[in-house]
């Protein structure tokens, strides 16, 4: 269905733009006999689009297309052919093609390859990352990849442990995870009795004291938060001692992927639930909070836009 409706969105695209381009010229009366119905399936096509999949990244891409080549065409051809037939003012669909196309593109460019920002929806990353925290996210950490395709152009950094990284759910790629790397290609990762270990280095804890695990709408839920080193990053972690997940496991990462676990250790869908991520999914780096927004008292929280992760 994806794909039958990118084709119907590529095809009713062209023929819509096609009319806009040459709505001046006589040899255009079949089609528009039938516009209303190419603007009708146009634009069914991509909400159904966005509806299945979601997917903004595929959308922009699509305007970002059809803006460019309206751009193109102006430039090269239709601005003379209006200039020989003394049209003074280009049509509305040319001129919102050619107005929309360097904003579109300077979106793309800089969501694809330099910086995105990602709300954070769930407590799987608490305390160091709340429910309505807006991240920065790095694109370019790990590597340049093509929007869409998804193909790696550039190497640039690999994930290290204690990263917190963006990544495409390998349940279901059109969903983006955030979640902290704690085991890299080749890595022993054991966790035992709620303390983790890597490559038999443990990843001591220090108690901070007591805390609460905002749940909605089961309610909150006591928790102890610690300290944890892991491999050298120290971060805030939280803790059920009296329940969450107490099985323990010993696991090696295989080449190319990576295993992920939230720092609320007891209350996050992790690589333990769905198993590791492909080196193809991931994304980027966060590295700040540039925004934080309470879900529940609807108040921007001040303190924590800027800090770094």
């Amino acid at each position: 269905m994806v794909l039958f409706l990118s084709i119907l969105i590529v095809v009713t695209g062209c023929l819509w733009g096609f009319h806009g381009l040459s709505q001046h010229s006589k040899k255009t009366s079949m089609l528009q006999d039938h516009i209303k119905l190419i603007r009708t399936l146009f634009s069914l096509s991509v909400i159904g689009l966005l509806l299945l999949t979601m997917n903004f990244e595929l959308l922009l891409t699509l305007a970002v297309i059809f803006s460019g080549v309206i751009y193109i065409l102006d430039k090269v051809y239709l601005k003379k052919r209006r200039a020989q037939q003394k049209i003074p003012m280009p049509s509305t669909f040319v001129e919102y093609g050619r107005s929309f196309f360097p904003v579109l593109l300077a979106v793309l460019v800089i969501r694809s390859f330099i910086i995105q920002p990602v709300r954070v929806p769930t407590g799987s990353l608490e305390p160091t990352v709340l429910p309505g925290d807006f991240m920065a996210v790095s694109e370019f950490a790990y590597g340049l990849r093509l929007p869409v395709l998804r193909t790696k152009i550039m190497k640039v950094g690999e994930p290290r442990i204690g990263d917190i990284v963006v990544f495409r759910w390998p349940v279901n790629p059109n969903i983006d995870f955030v979640k902290r790397v704690v085991g890299t290609p080749g890595d022993r990762v054991e966790y035992k009795n709620k303390v983790l270990y890597i490559n038999g280095r443990e990843a001591t804890q220090e108690k901070v004291g007591s805390a609460v695990d905002v749940l909605e709408p089961q309610g909150d839920i006591p928790v102890e938060e610690y300290t944890e080193n892991l491999n050298g990053v120290r971060h805030e972690i939280f803790i059920n001692p009296v329940g969450g997940d107490n099985k323990d496991f010993s696991i090696t990462v295989p080449e190319g992927h990576y295993f992920m676990m939230g720092d609320n250790r007891d209350d996050s869908d992790d690589s333990r639930m769905w198993g590791f991520v492909p080196e193809e999914n991931l994304r980027g780096k966060a590295f700040m909070i540039w925004l934080s927004f309470d879900p529940k008292t609807r108040e921007i929280r001040w303190n924590r836009i800027g800090k770094t992760l």
